[in-house]
């Protein structure tokens, strides 16, 4: 749950407003699309959200935890437990190959790299690569690589997933394939999936989608039988 949240970058005068007091909420079982132009804020907030950036003002929770109220090592393990990133930088380690790149999150939170990498392995299968486990990424292609950041996003079963473009290096048949493998995970009625895109391709897969513009969402789309169904503000939280 946002409420009113406030971001500026830079100082005096070349301060930008980039979030003008946004309201956005993420329901758990859903998959929430933030759409609207370049430059409207959508990284930023979900950045904020996904407790990479901090806000200037406003109130966010997530899953309960007022994110302003945790620093350092505690908010980096809420963030390690709790969220999975899918960036349109892939940000793969060049000298791990993919099944070990997809591992990271398993790793990190303590399983033993033997057993991370059996589980990674077989998020990567469900990606279509299980022929591509022990290549570097520099022997991928850019969509290969994409759906290894997807694996590694997903790898550790987290409560929200956050997306940024994930099908912009994808061809129509993997992204499809990536959202349909993300339309299952969201059916989780314990976990979110945000999705920022400008691929109209994919629209069909939201639950809802949340439109923005200049800083601020602007109307939301409500996915009922198997319509969107338009408001002209969020609505009200439910988590």
């Amino acid at each position: 749950m946002c409420r009113g949240i406030e971001k500026s970058f830079g100082e005096g005068q070349a301060r930008v407003r980039v979030l003008r007091g946004t309201d956005f909420d993420a329901r758990a079982g859903e998959m929430t699309f933030l759409v609207g132009p370049s430059g409207c804020g959508k990284t930023t907030m979900i950045s904020i959200i996904g407790a990479i950036l901090s806000c200037d003002d406003g109130d966010i929770r997530v899953l309960g935890q007022d994110l302003r109220r945790l620093r350092n090592g505690r908010l980096a393990d809420f963030r390690l437990d709790n969220f999975g990133f899918i960036f349109q930088q892939f940000n793969l380690l060049p000298a791990l190959n993919a099944a070990e790149n997809a591992a990271i999150p398993l790793v990190a939170r303590g399983l033993s790299t033997r057993k991370a990498e059996s589980i990674a392995r077989e998020m990567l299968d469900k990606l279509g690569l299980d022929d591509q486990t022990q290549k570097i990424p520099a022997q991928l292609s850019g969509g290969q690589q994409q759906r290894v950041a997807i694996a590694r996003a997903l790898v550790h079963n987290p409560k929200i997933v956050i997306c940024d473009e994930p099908t912009a290096s994808l061809d129509a048949a993997s992204g499809q394939r990536v959202m349909e493998l993300l339309s299952e995970v969201a059916m989780d009625a314990e976990r979110a999936v945000i999705v920022v895109t400008h691929d109209d391709r994919i629209f069909r897969f939201a639950d809802r989608i949340a439109h923005m513009d200049d800083g601020a969402i602007s109307r939301v789309e409500r996915r009922k039988s198997d319509s969107l169904e338009s408001s002209d503000s969020p609505e009200e939280p439910s988590s």
